[in-house]
């Protein structure tokens, strides 16, 4: 990004309080919008801004028709007429309530804000946020009194911890928006109400999601399907792997057949690619490009599992970054298998 992502003024917003529908606990519903001063829209303002930190977008979508997506129907006729707003939160709101029935999901504060000239990837474009915070921090208060201080404990929301969030910029509509997603208190069975039963939302296939699937996918071939029709050891595993981070990170742009020339390179291995590449298309009803820019985010993210570490029993675990043939495997008179590596200097 040429410029970094930033909110745009808090034009309107509404709050309302969701419950868990499954425990009764019902909702409160404001029959005004929020009233905001300079220092309580400077702290919403730092709340609300999470979402923007993420490189991977998403999309609303329906299975039938885009139009049967809830949010999407609302937040279009937002974008409309952003003085509506507050009877859009209302059906929103409503929304939450009929998705929240998990019976470990927690209630809490649900807000619905339209942001005017949000600052995304160095255009200007409108934005309405959804936010809903379910965890509240014991805070101190201490203040001066008789001579001393008296302290007390008060609860609240602290604005470094948004819960969930989700921030729909104004462009695409007929794709069904860009989304920005923070989802950081969902685990176990309720972990994906606020993003499947809520939101409704799929990974946008741009430049962060081609790049990630293609490595995922590569990853996948090199560690699970190629020792299924080639005698290759785990050091020729981890070259392969290696040499595919390192093409991700040293190019702009990704172009099937010039990694398959120059990382996979052996005629018989490419033609297994291509086959493989195919099935896994298949199996996960998606589509992974011959072609596209390569995301820097997205290789950051997925070079954690591409780390190349052999283990050797219980007693050594080798973390290989380069050349193959700088580590040797061989085996002893007694029968003992063994690794020789050869290096310049310790660190």
């Amino acid at each position: 990004m040429a410029e970094e992502n930033a909110l745009g003024s808090i034009d309107h917003i509404s709050v309302h309080r969701v419950g868990n529908k499954t425990n009764e606990e019902g909702m409160v519903l404001s029959n005004q919008p929020l009233v905001l001063n300079w220092e309580l829209t400077e702290a919403l303002q730092e709340y609300f801004k999470a979402p923007l930190k993420t490189a991977e977008y998403f999309k609303l979508f329906h299975e039938s028709e885009l139009s049967l997506n809830e949010v999407f129907t609302y937040v279009s006729a937002i974008f409309e007429n952003p003085e509506n707003l507050h009877e859009q939160s209302v059906n929103l709101a409503k929304h939450l309530f009929e998705a929240s029935t998990h019976p470990n999901m927690k209630g809490g504060e649900f807000y619905t804000v339209f942001f005017h000239h949000c600052l995304k990837d160095g255009q200007l474009v409108d934005a309405i946020g959804l936010f809903k915070s379910e965890n509240k921090d014991t805070f101190l208060k201490a203040n001066p009194e008789n001579e001393g201080f008296s302290v007390r404990t008060d609860q609240g929301v602290n604005i470094n911890k948004l819960d969930k969030g989700a921030i729909i910029f104004n462009s695409d509509k007929e794709k069904g928006y860009v989304v920005a997603i923070v989802d950081k208190t969902s685990k176990g069975a309720d972990a994906q109400y606020w993003v499947d039963d809520f939101l409704h939302v799929k990974p946008r296939e741009d430049e962060f999601y081609q790049t990630r699937e293609t490595l995922a996918m590569t990853k996948d071939f090199i560690t699970k399907e190629l020792p299924k029709h080639f005698d290759m050891d785990r050091t020729d595993q981890a070259d392969l792997l290696n040499r595919s981070m390192t093409f991700f990170k040293e190019q702009d742009s990704f172009d099937m057949s010039e990694f398959e020339a120059e990382v996979i390179i052996q005629p018989d291995v490419v033609n297994q690619f291509k086959q493989y590449k195919e099935e896994y298309q298949q199996e996960r009803e998606m589509y992974i490009a011959d072609a596209f820019d390569i995301s820097t985010p997205a290789v950051k993210k997925q070079q954690s599992v591409f780390k190349s570490i052999l283990k050797l029993d219980k007693n050594f675990s080798l973390y290989i970054h380069g050349d193959k043939t700088l580590i040797q495997k061989g085996k002893d008179d007694d029968g003992r298998k063994y690794y020789k590596l050869y290096y310049q200097e310790e660190r």
